[in-house]
């Protein structure tokens, strides 16, 4: 049997993977327009979540970053969601990765049990464990990873977890589009429509 922290490990590299993979086979202008109210965009998912993890495996446990990233100093607190012209996907991509590693080596190097300080949360909370810090992260990963499924869907169309598994279990256009029609009649039905 898998030890939970490998497991836990495994759920995280799925969504670091998943969200890279939304950008894969769009130009420099998809993976960096907003596409919400609140200007989700595929690229600044993948910098936002470089940044937390940043924060939460290696702050938190005294493990700094071994670079400085200028937008964690900045006082907008959403520099962290987008990508400047200057910000190439190339470079937020291998930060990401980078990242990966670092937080990958204090997930290695600790235990579940072992504990840290999140300073940006309430006091009464800050005391955390790896064990907590690692579930966190699988949530915000996923979290994350589902808004870029719905942002690319927007895009193009594609859909999916993974290159070659959407884990959707529909094939083909015509099947998704009476889907949709099904759902369609039965809100407006529930509706009064």
């Amino acid at each position: 049997m898998t030890d939970l922290k490998t497991h836990l490990g495994r759920y995280l590299q799925a969504g670091r993977d998943a969200v890279l993979w939304k950008l894969e086979g769009l130009g420099e202008y998809d993976i960096r327009r907003p596409l919400t109210p609140t200007g989700t965009n595929l690229l600044g998912l993948v910098k936002h979540l470089a940044s937390v993890e940043i924060g939460y495996f290696g702050e938190t446990f005294a493990r700094p970053f071994p670079e400085t990233l200028a937008w964690l100093d900045e006082d907008d607190a959403h520099a962290d969601l987008w990508a400047t012209p200057d910000e190439s996907r190339e470079y937020i991509t291998d930060l990401y990765r980078r990242v990966w590693d670092h937080s990958d080596t204090t997930i290695r190097d600790l235990e579940l049990d072992a504990e840290g300080n999140v300073p940006w949360w309430p006091t009464e909370r800050s005391a955390v464990t790896l064990g907590q810090i690692l579930t966190h992260m699988v949530a915000e990963t996923h979290r994350h990873a589902g808004h870029a499924d719905i942002v690319r869907e927007g895009i193009d169309g594609a859909i999916g977890m993974r290159q070659g598994n959407d884990n959707l279990g529909r094939d083909d256009d015509q099947s998704w589009s009476d889907y949709f029609d099904l759902v369609e009649r039965n809100a407006r039905k529930a509706a009064g429509h």
